[in-house]
């Protein structure tokens, strides 16, 4: 997504709005692409279809970069499908304590999240979510993305959206 066009978008909703609306093409997770997941330690619960990374876990897939303290992914339960086999499709995955999320040029942080791959969506909540491509920075406390169509709304709970936007970034057509 280009800069100048979350620019024009923002500018057009509303500098200072209760909500604000971006696309962010980039920041996808799927169960049709290879994962990797580093962590300090993992404990695998297959009876409960679920596994627990604690501790500087980190996941990559394709251009998407997700980093939290911890980790939960929750899979489907199907028959014969297990975590160990690496068969097993993934429902959700809830992440704690301060999570990172990249993709390309954009990132958000914040204090919680939640990929629902069902869904096909991601919430990062917390006192403060910060949303960056380049120098346009974006601050509200709930991010929502729609990642099969890239739309995303950053709510301000009660306070305002904050927006910083870069006039160079314009620029860069």
């Amino acid at each position: 997504m280009a800069a100048a066009g979350i620019g024009a978008l923002i500018i057009a909703s509303g500098a200072l709005a209760q909500a604000t609306s971006s696309r962010m093409k980039g920041m996808q997770l799927s169960n049709d692409q290879p994962i990797q997941i580093e962590s300090d330690k993992l404990e695998i619960k297959d009876p409960e279809s679920k596994a627990i990374f604690t501790g500087n876990v980190k996941v990559v897939q394709g251009t998407t970069t997700l980093q939290a303290g911890n980790m939960t992914v929750f899979y489907k339960a199907t028959e014969g499908a297990t975590i160990t086999s690496g068969n097993a499709d993934i429902d959700r995955i809830e992440v704690s304590n301060k999570v990172f999320l990249s993709s390309g040029a954009q990132q958000a942080t914040g204090d919680t999240g939640l990929v629902n791959l069902t869904n096909q969506t991601i919430v990062l909540k917390g006192e403060k979510v910060v949303l960056s491509e380049g120098k346009n920075v974006f601050v509200g406390c709930q991010l929502n993305v729609q990642m099969d169509t890239g739309e995303a709304q950053l709510e301000a709970c009660g306070g305002r959206v904050q927006i910083q936007l870069d006039p160079q970034s314009r620029k860069q057509n």
